[in-house]
């Protein structure tokens, strides 16, 4: 059970010390948006270099992104331990995929809330993790989807079926609230982005997300 508090609810204007205040948790969600794909935009690889240089913990960049296909190789080639791609938008998910772990990253896959999991299945052992957004890509602060629940569930069985330590990661609206239930679906990470940055302590929120997930971790 992992918990990747989300950089989009963080300060901008002091990225490195947001980063330290999560260094108890596993990995550090970094949220890329172009405008194009999604109605919002973030930052790009420049900024993750630089993120990447002061990072306590690895971190994941999710890529909400046209044109993956070509820009996704370069979030892995700059160091980014973790990157993913959206199904919806890449041409080529298998030979992305491939690319992506050849530069030493691992791979996953994302699937907004209106796309079945079902068609994309088959791709499951290209991949090291699959993101179901339980919010539409774009803004931070949404409330969870719990519709999106049967879908971590069937993405959960399919990985039970194919085998493997592929992660099965929840995004969007995930509080202490909402965790527990995500947790119960089959997710194994989870990325929070107002719970934790919204909070007082937010090292007391990674350990609060933790401490309720943690009963429901598989043996």
């Amino acid at each position: 059970m992992q918990i990747s508090p989300s950089i989009l609810s963080a300060d901008f204007a002091r990225l490195a010390a947001e980063l330290e205040a999560i260094r108890t948790a596993d990995w550090a969600h970094v949220d890329v948006m172009d405008n194009h794909f999604v109605p919002n935009l973030t930052l790009g690889l420049p900024v993750v270099e630089s993120l990447l240089k002061v990072s306590p913990i690895p971190i994941d960049c999710h890529l909400m992104i046209e044109d993956p296909d070509r820009w996704a190789p370069p979030y892995a080639e700059a160091g980014a331990q973790s990157v993913t791609f959206h199904v919806e938008a890449a041409r080529d998910p298998v030979r992305l995929a491939r690319q992506i772990r050849a530069l030493g990253a691992r791979a996953s896959m994302a699937l907004k809330p209106g796309t079945p999991w079902a068609p994309y299945e088959e791709l499951l052992p290209e991949v090291d993790m699959v993101l179901v957004m339980t919010v539409e890509p774009g803004f931070g602060g949404q409330d969870f989807m719990t519709g999106q629940l049967p879908k971590v569930r069937a993405v959960r069985e399919s990985v039970r079926k194919h085998g493997g330590q592929i992660w099965v990661q929840v995004d969007g609206g995930v509080s202490r609230e909402t965790i527990e239930a995500c947790a119960q679906a089959g997710a194994d990470v989870f990325v929070a982005g107002s719970a934790v940055y919204g909070a007082a302590d937010a090292a007391a929120a990674v350990a609060e997300l933790r401490a309720l997930v943690a009963r429901h971790a598989q043996p």
